[in-house]
């Protein structure tokens, strides 16, 4: 199956992202693409971390879900649509939820981000909590004989994670992301390898890649990798569509030639 990582450097506009992101599966659909995921944050990168609250969505309903659901039926394509804020039951807080549509247009799935950033290295500081409820279901969707696990940016740093979705196993886990410029450059490329590596399935990871208009700035470097942890495309920053053909057979050789998932013990 092809598979895309859509790769955006998203703005304070919805409309103007929502834009671009058509553009983008317009563009994967063409290339024959059958399942395409965005960033996270590929509907908004705000100015300040509040402006998540005002174009929050009711669950299953809004305009940021009403198009992605458009363009999984216009494209007959699976559409991972990154984050989107859904509103929380705790007021003043919003989930940030990745869904999947099936080619038909019709919702399979809603994820809620576990883990919540924050860092302060006394030159950049965040804190998702401030406007972020945390989800703590792990999901899975099942999409034309694939088992696909969902996770979003942050959540790459738990492992833990990864193993309550492998079982049973996955064979692509999603991650869609948008990691700052300093914690990418120092570990994401390092944390994606690893999880493909110790689940033994493909890791197909699209991010936020490049100078935002809020001057925030994301590493981008949107990739797929198979199971044996080789990067089968990539793109550094900027607008894109990284697109690759994913072998299931690639996965069933490498789980054969070293059963790893089957030699666990804790």
């Amino acid at each position: 199956m092809k598979i895309a990582a859509l790769q955006t450097v998203s703005t304070p506009d919805v409309d103007r992202n929502l834009d671009t992101a058509g553009r983008l599966l317009a563009q994967a659909a063409a290339q024959g693409v059958r399942l395409a995921a965005l960033p996270e944050y590929f509907c908004l990168m705000g100015r300040r971390d509040e402006d998540k609250l005002a174009i929050a969505e009711d669950d299953g309903a809004g305009p940021i879900q009403d198009f992605l659901a458009a363009q999984a039926r216009r494209h007959g394509m699976w559409i991972i649509g990154g984050t989107l804020p859904i509103k929380a039951a705790t007021p003043g807080r919003v989930r940030n939820a990745c869904c999947a549509w099936n080619p038909t247009g019709e919702r399979v799935a809603r994820y809620d981000k576990i883990h919540l950033f924050a860092f302060d290295n006394g030159g950049e500081r965040y804190d998702e909590a401030r406007v972020l409820e945390a989800g703590d279901t792990p999901v899975a969707f099942e999409a034309e004989g694939w088992r696909i696990g969902l996770s979003v940016c942050y959540d790459l740093r738990f492992p833990e994670l990864y193993r309550a979705l492998m079982q049973p196993p996955c064979d692509l886990l999603v991650v869609p992301a948008a990691f700052t410029h300093t914690t990418g450059q120092a570990h994401w490329d390092l944390l994606l390898r690893a999880r493909a590596v110790e689940n033994q399935c493909f890791v197909l990871a699209p991010a936020q890649g490049g100078r935002h208009e809020n001057g925030r700035r994301t590493w981008g470097h949107s990739q797929l990798i198979d199971p044996w942890g080789q990067v089968l495309a990539c793109q550094d920053e900027g607008e894109a569509v990284v697109a690759a053909e994913a072998d299931p057979a690639v996965q069933t050789r490498v789980r054969q030639q070293l059963p790893a998932l089957a030699h666990r013990r804790l």
